[in-house]
This record gives C-alpha cells, structure tokens and sequence, in this order.
C-alpha cells in the first residue's frame, strides 16, 4: 500500500527524513503532534500511501484508515480530563484549506468555548425549497457507485 511522493512533507515524516512526535504508528497510518498545537493534543493522522485527498482513496483505504480513528481519538481523549470534547477535521483542496496535499485527518481535542479553534458554518435553510433539497439529494445520489 506504500507509496510517497518525494516533494511531500508528510511522506518525508513518514519515511523518517522529517523529525516528528509520534502518537501512533502501524502499517496503514501514522498519526503525530501538529507542530501548531491548535489546541493542546492536536494530532494528525496520515495514510502512509501518498493519497492526495479524500477523492483520491479506495472504499478499502478508506477503511483502512479510517478505522484507526476511534484508537488515536480516545487515546489523545485520555491523556487530559479536562477535555470536552474533539473536532475531527479533513480539507480537501486548496478552496477548503487544505494546505499539505496528502490527505491527513486533523484530531483537535476541545477544553474549552474559548480554546483557540472554531469552526462556524452558515445557516442557509431559509434560502431552501423542499424541492430544490430533493433535487440536490437526487443529483449526488445518482453520482454514488456500487
């Protein structure tokens, strides 16, 4: 399943070529501290194929990866009583800030309303029909294969 792309940050870490503090580590992943430490905790979570984004996995890399999150998520949980709870994050592409292209899973854990992260999202439901909402739904549902 390995693959790096020599000019990525992140397939550096992996290979060793890059210091990093280490979390977890197996086979399919490699999750270490964010050196910007959003909150303290923070930690991301990389696939050690070189996959650009979330566009770019199979249903089985997918899995693969995803299934280590609960392990990481309740481990970085433990380390500190005092968090609340944890924003668990993915860009993909630059427009959604997405600023290392191999795909990486922020775990940034919550202490408290005023921690250092938000995340706000707009409230558009006054601008939908019931309609324009199931055409919406239709459009994506006809786009997902087998």
């Amino acid at each position: 399943m390995k693959q790096n792309n020599s000019d990525c940050v992140f397939c550096k870490i992996i290979a060793g070529e890059i210091p990093s503090y280490t979390v977890y580590e197996d086979d399919i992943v490699k999750a270490f501290l964010d050196i910007s430490q959003v909150t303290p905790g923070h930690v991301l979570m990389v696939p050690k194929t070189h996959l650009p984004n979330i566009f770019a996995y199979t249903s089985e890399q997918a899995g693969e990866v995803f299934s280590r999150l609960p392990k990481v998520a309740n481990a970085i949980k433990a380390f500190d009583s005092n968090i609340q709870g944890m924003n668990i994050c993915i860009n993909n592409g630059e427009l959604a800030y997405q600023s290392v292209f191999h795909s990486h899973i922020h775990l940034i854990p919550r202490y408290t309303e005023s921690d250092g992260f938000a995340l706000t999202f707009a409230d558009n439901t006054d601008q939908y029909e019931a309609a324009q909402l199931q055409q919406l739904a239709d459009q994506i549902k006809a786009n997902i294969g087998d």
